[in-house]
């Protein structure tokens, strides 16, 4: 009974964790494209609120352990800093331009090909070699991102080609987010290394626009009200039911689970912006939601 219990836990963290990724991500594009929000400022909260959560509720569940054991190996610490500036960093930064340009959906999507990247870099280090699935899975993003992006004709693109750009970027950036991370999460707790990761990269961000220059006497309430469910529900608490799932599930149970996102993201941009798909771009999405859910089945190669 414990262990279905367990389970059950893992299962609601990981839905409630990846449909508040969905929400936060619609409530960006709300605030972006509707309410002015600059992205380098939200950017620069989201990580460094974020990052202070995390570590915080690291403190608190561990209370005698040292926030501060990612820094005592020089080796270590500069692996961290690789994965903040170049993982952490770039998922952020990208996914939320390519959602300021664009639309929550269409970045969201762009963002969960990440698995096709993976692959690829397999095969090109050696790890791995393509399969018929492979070459399916790749078929279907582009055949699907074809479709969802062009609607059919390739002489327009539904979003602008900035939307697009930041969009693939995400990608990559979450493909290397991914592979990096085994290292270091294998050493210590992921809530303790992604806390670390959004500080630094926070701090990173806070030289391009700080985080004290917003002002916040000039925001309608409820533009306040959708930067702390952004910020603290759609980022901090997010990352934190997901990482936390993982004491229950297995990864892949968690990555399946996750797969709720982009749905969430799609759905809620269609009834809340108003955001119109047609129906070869319905395909496109069936496609790539399609193809995510199959990526996540995969058993990946060992790096």
């Amino acid at each position: 009974m414990a262990h279905s219990q367990h389970r059950l836990k893992g299962v609601l963290f990981a839905i409630i964790g990846a449909t508040l990724w969905g929400l936060g991500g619609t409530v960006s594009d709300l605030l972006f494209n509707q309410r002015g929000i600059d992205v380098d400022w939200y950017v620069t909260a989201r990580l460094i609120v974020s990052g202070i959560f995390l570590l915080g509720v690291y403190k608190v569940l561990y209370p005698k352990r040292s926030i501060l054991v990612v820094f005592k190996n020089l080796k270590t610490f500069i692996s961290l800093l690789i994965y903040s500036l170049l993982g952490m960093l770039f998922v952020q930064y990208a996914y939320m331009s390519s959602i300021a340009t664009g639309n929550v959906a269409v970045a969201t999507l762009l963002q969960y090909i990440a698995p096709v990247y993976i692959i690829i870099w397999f095969v090109i280090r050696g790890l791995d070699v393509f399969r018929p699935f492979d070459i399916l899975a790749i078929a279907m993003t582009l055949i699907g991102t074809f479709l969802l992006l062009t609607n059919g004709s390739i002489s327009h693109l539904v979003v602008s080609p900035t939307s697009l750009m930041w969009g693939i970027i995400s990608g990559i950036a979450l493909a290397f987010y991914t592979i990096y991370a085994t290292g270091l999460i294998e050493k210590f707790p992921s809530i303790l290394v992604v806390g670390w990761a959004m500080i630094i990269s926070g701090i990173a961000m806070n030289f391009k626009h700080p985080i004290w220059q917003v002002p916040l006497t000039q925001m309608a309430p409820s533009t306040i009200g959708y930067l702390i469910f952004g910020i603290i529900a759609g980022t901090a608490l997010a990352f934190y039911l997901f990482i936390d799932s993982l004491k229950y599930l297995s990864p892949k149970e968690t990555t399946l689970l996750g797969t709720i996102e982009p749905v969430i993201a799609v759905v809620t941009s269609a009834l809340w912006l108003d955001v119109s798909f047609k129906s070869i771009q319905i395909i496109g999405i069936v496609l790539i939601l399609l193809l995510i859910l199959i990526l996540s089945l995969k058993k990946q190669p060992e790096m």
